[in-house]
């Protein structure tokens, strides 16, 4: 099992290029998968992973550095293998700052698949709808972000790899973009585009906190997600964002939030989402 003493919570600076070596030799022990692409599946969306063609699980517990998963939604399990002919590795869950672990933690699953050779890393999420026109089950690209976390993974000593400032100006690829729609046209998959504001959480946000978030230009809200895009930028891989509208943020609806609720509409959603994410995988995205 991999060791999580001392570092699934709290990861000091100077041990982060072990980690993420230890982890990255632990997964190439187990499969000969090279990956073109690299998928993080958010809460209630693990079932892509049941996609894979001869697919390697790996609990995530058992990778070194690697927490064992805790929230409801998330398997915490990584498979590699193929979808649509694309060699990927896909994670089944992620780390999120609400569970008590550093920023560093929180973005070691991205920093194993650019590690790996990754060129595109796919990231998924579900959301709370801020734009008054999102409804539960609507797919968002995201056109851009709004950090509100109050961490970043980057602070510290540059790693392999990695720039010290990372352009941010255009952080989701809009080539990727313009694909998924095209694919999300030929499916007949309504796609939206907005742009997501990550809190650190694990509460939901009060009515006076989204009016503000509304009026700063954010159109969802979420947990998660800008940890993995900052890496991926700072080591130039091209990255996607798609965000499942689970609920309408608080204040919006007329009932409390629940994450079962959450949970509910990913599974509802998973077939749409499943095959936007196959056919933009197929039409080339993770081609040189």
């Amino acid at each position: 099992m991999g060791s999580t003493a001392g570092v699934g919570m709290r990861m000091g600076m100077d041990d982060r290029e072990r980690v993420i070596g230890d982890a990255v030799a632990f997964v190439r022990a187990r499969t000969d998968i090279q990956p073109r692409a690299g998928i993080v599946l958010g809460s209630g969306l693990g079932a892509f992973a049941d996609d894979v063609e001869g697919p390697v699980r790996v609990p995530f517990g058992e990778i070194p550095g690697f927490p064992d998963a805790s929230i409801a939604g998330h398997a915490g399990t990584l498979t590699a293998g193929h979808v649509s002919g694309v060699p990927c590795i896909v994670m089944q869950g992620r780390f999120h700052r609400y569970e008590g672990h550093d920023a560093a933690t929180t973005a070691l699953p991205a920093r194993l698949l650019v590690r790996m050779g990754i060129r595109v890393l796919v990231l998924t999420n579900a959301a709370g709808g801020i734009q008054r026109t999102l409804q539960p089950g609507d797919l968002m690209l995201i056109d851009d972000h709004i950090n509100l976390t109050g961490a970043n993974p980057l602070i510290g000593s540059v790693l392999e790899g990695e720039t010290r400032f990372p352009d941010m100006s255009e952080p989701w690829d809009r080539e990727l973009q313009r694909l998924a729609e095209d694919v999300a046209a030929g499916e007949g998959i309504p796609l939206r585009r907005g742009v997501y504001c990550a809190l650190h959480g694990p509460s939901y946000e009060t009515r006076a906190e989204v009016r503000m978030l509304e009026r700063l230009g954010a159109d969802a809200v979420g947990m998660s997600t800008v940890p993995e895009v900052l890496v991926a930028r700072a080591a130039g891989v091209r990255v996607l964002g798609i965000s499942l509208i689970t609920n309408p943020a608080a204040g919006l609806a007329a009932s409390p939030l629940d994450h079962d609720e959450v949970l509910e509409v990913g599974r509802r959603a998973a077939d749409a989402l499943r095959r936007l994410l196959r056919g933009v995988l197929a039409a080339g995205a993770a081609s040189a």
